[in-house]
């Protein structure tokens, strides 16, 4: 398999961790899950979140906790659907690194060490970084907006391949080729 391949499975894998993590949760605080107590259910509805949100941020005036719960589900929702969709793919991810790594700072510091550590919240906020420095996102609409990009920079040529700057790689013209025939 080629190095170029293996980094976009990569991505992809990555994209689809990230966003069905925070989807999951958006989905069990708006009580898509199930309600409280039920198996596999952590919040079951928007008030136990908030009770949590307020333990976890419980250093903060206990006035702006709820705000700061619907930004950071509203932060979840947006950069799990781009992420999962490949949209706006870096943007996403460096939105998704910082916010995690808040929501790993918070939990530190409520909680101890232990608690980012042991729900792998930093790994999470990691991991979002490393996505954000990838060349490209394959299997993502960012991808087919690129394609169209490239070809609109060669122009009308009949032949792609002889375009003195031409951006595209083999593997791109190849592409283009069998679906124009």
């Amino acid at each position: 398999m080629e190095k170029n391949s293996s980094v976009k499975i990569i991505a992809v894998y990555l994209r689809i961790a990230i966003a069905t993590a925070y989807l999951w949760e958006v989905a069990d605080r708006l009580g898509f899950l199930g309600v409280h107590g039920r198996p596999h259910v952590g919040w079951g509805d928007w008030a136990h979140f908030v009770a949590y949100a307020h333990d976890v941020m419980q250093f903060l005036p206990s006035a702006i906790i709820p705000a700061l719960a619907v930004i950071a589900t509203i932060g979840e929702a947006l950069f799990g659907l781009l992420l999962l969709f490949g949209l706006f793919t870096r943007f996403a991810a460096i939105g998704s690194g910082i916010l995690s790594f808040c929501f790993a700072l918070a939990m530190a510091i409520s909680f101890g060490i232990d608690s980012p550590l042991g729900y792998s919240v930093f790994t999470l906020s990691a991991a979002s970084l490393l996505l954000a420095t990838l060349p490209e996102y394959g299997f993502s609409i960012d991808a087919l907006i690129n394609i169209d990009r490239k070809i609109k920079k060669v122009g009308s040529s009949d032949d792609l391949s002889v375009a003195t700057d031409n951006p595209l790689s083999a593997g791109d013209r190849n592409f283009i080729y069998a679906m124009l025939k």
